[in-house]
């Protein structure tokens, strides 16, 4: 696999990827700011790609433990060798889809960017990144019954999806025991429609849904605003349970 060498979070991660194919957005690193994880828990990652998500979290918060399990071994390969180059020996990679993937303990956290792309949407010409992305329904209710199945009595579990599978995910947690505490949308300009939208649940929790305020993400001239460059270049987590 040909792949491309470039940094996260101000420099502070390496991060190869394919130089063709899905290549990472800014979901993975917006996805780890967000998750409330303390050194010595355990973090468990579905479809964990090259491992963006993975490696930023375990640079903003050193001593946690990370298990990601990606499907494509090239790419599951690659997760393997990024966290070895940034010396993360707290990152283990499992290739195995996640419906079926031997894990080795309950854990604290969950966390997935799943494919979120319909069935009905039109596919990338590129095969590795159609793969990549294009889900539905019946696969997010698959990959969300066994990440909450994963968890320990009041874990949290947090997704970044499309605005549009909102609904089905949030039907979908209820069901698995997980049910959606927090509905963080990011807008892409003050004034526009959010496309993007994080969800977080807690296994066996009784706390009503909240639909917060969510953040901008660029200004008008097309950068990104101060929060989420906090986020991308300064590691700043992103708080989003009050």
């Amino acid at each position: 696999m040909a792949t491309t060498q470039g940094h996260l979070l101000g420099g502070r991660v390496v991060y190869r990827q394919p130089v063709s194919g899905f290549r990472s957005g800014i979901e993975p690193i917006l996805l780890a700011a967000s998750i409330p994880a303390r050194a010595g828990e355990h973090v468990l990652e579905a479809g964990t790609g090259a491992g963006a998500a993975l490696l930023c979290l375990t640079a903003r918060v050193p001593g946690v433990h990370a298990t990601g399990v990606e499907m494509d071994a090239a790419m599951a390969d690659l997760a393997a060798a990024n966290a070895e180059t940034n010396g993360f020996s707290s990152i283990g990679i499992v290739c195995d889809r996640i419906e079926s993937a031997v894990l080795p303990r309950l854990f604290d956290h969950a966390i997935a960017n799943p494919p979120y792309h319909r069935p009905s949407d039109p596919a990338s010409p590129d095969a590795g990144r159609a793969s990549a992305k294009r889900g539905s329904n019946v696969l997010i209710r698959s990959w969300i019954e066994r990440l909450s199945m994963s968890l320990r009595r009041h874990g949290s579990l947090t997704f970044i999806v499309s605005a549009g599978m909102v609904p089905a995910c949030v039907t979908a947690m209820s069901g698995s025991r997980c049910p959606c505490t927090a509905i963080f949308p990011f807008w892409p300009k003050v004034e526009r429609s959010a496309k993007l939208v994080l969800l977080r649940g807690v296994r066996d929790s009784h706390t009503p849904m909240r639909l917060l305020s969510g953040m901008v993400l660029h200004r008008p001239d097309g950068s990104f605003s101060d929060a989420a460059q906090a986020i991308l270049a300064n590691a700043a987590a992103l708080a989003i349970d009050g």
